[in-house]
């Protein structure tokens, strides 16, 4: 049985869903930038029903988590709120995908050298990603920002010309949970258009500068890390290539690599019971 339940980090409230036995070990599940916690639907409810204690977090500034007060969603911020939940728990599991991995990482790496996390899992997301699937992504979630869509069967449309390799959904009730009714009568997505622009405009030169600068910070981040870790990747993702992971890989000798096949970078959606067979056998052999 899933429960609600309201976390606090910074002042901002965070939702969450936790299920199975709190006595269990805790796994924490945050998502990627503008998607929600029900983004891992399959694999939350999958790792209660295994023993695990599941917790699916709203990162702040999405889905029913509070918004950022002044607007700042830069990484250190994402970290931070990781990094007080985690310590709720008993030295919990991380299992982030794209934002909530790099978040997660560098939760870890700050907090150093008190142990937050007894073992990281990294989806879809490392150090050295491409350029180019960081842009499909931001031009997906600028699209419609500002002018919403007019029927859950426009954010359908949306989605699927994005994905394609997803089956476009019969039922549409499940994308109420990525996007909100406003008063004009439009949906649209669930979270703080604040966190693509963050406080202020930036040039392409200065978003180039900035990408760079994360990637040197997260390599010195992974090379850092001593737990258990596991990257998972879509085989098709076009964010994370195969130089990327192999590129973490060397930055992390220890670390283990799952390669999930018929998945782009929503791994976790696009090929359900692969993801969770790979994250759940990593689990089970934690010293």
């Amino acid at each position: 049985m899933t429960e609600p339940v309201r976390l606090v980090a910074d002042g901002v409230e965070l939702a969450a869903d936790v299920a199975g036995d709190p006595a269990a070990q805790a796994v924490l599940l945050f998502h990627g930038g503008g998607q929600t916690r029900h983004s891992w639907r399959s694999a939350h409810h999958d790792l209660a029903e295994r023993g695990y204690h599941a917790v699916s977090i709203d990162l702040r500034g999405h889905g029913d988590s509070g918004w950022s007060p002044d607007g700042d969603y830069g990484p250190t911020v994402f970290a931070d709120d990781i990094a007080v939940i985690a310590r709720r728990y008993d030295r919990p599991v991380l299992v982030g995908a794209s934002l909530g991995g790099i978040s997660s990482l560098h939760a870890i790496h700050r907090s150093h050298p008190d142990q937050i996390a007894r073992a990281l899992v990294l989806v879809d997301v490392a150090p050295n990603i491409e350029p180019e699937g960081v842009s499909r992504i931001r031009a997906f979630m600028h699209e419609h920002m500002h002018t919403g869509f007019a029927s859950l069967d426009e954010v359908a449309d949306a989605v699927a010309a994005y994905n394609p390799h997803r089956p476009r959904p019969s039922n549409l009730d499940g994308l109420k949970k990525n996007v909100r009714l406003r008063d004009d009568g439009r949906w649209y997505w669930h979270w703080d258009p604040a966190f693509m622009w963050g406080k202020h405009e930036q040039s392409d030169e200065t978003r180039i500068a900035e990408f760079e600068q994360r990637a040197e910070a997260l390599e010195e981040a992974a090379r850092a890390l001593t737990i258990p870790t596991l990257l998972v990747r879509g085989r098709q993702s076009d964010l994370l290539s195969e130089d990327g992971a192999r590129r973490f890989l060397e930055l992390v000798p220890n670390a283990e690599f799952a390669d999930v096949a018929g998945a782009g970078h929503m791994v976790a959606g696009d090929a359900n019971d692969a993801f969770n067979d790979a994250v759940v056998d990593f689990l089970q052999r934690l010293p």
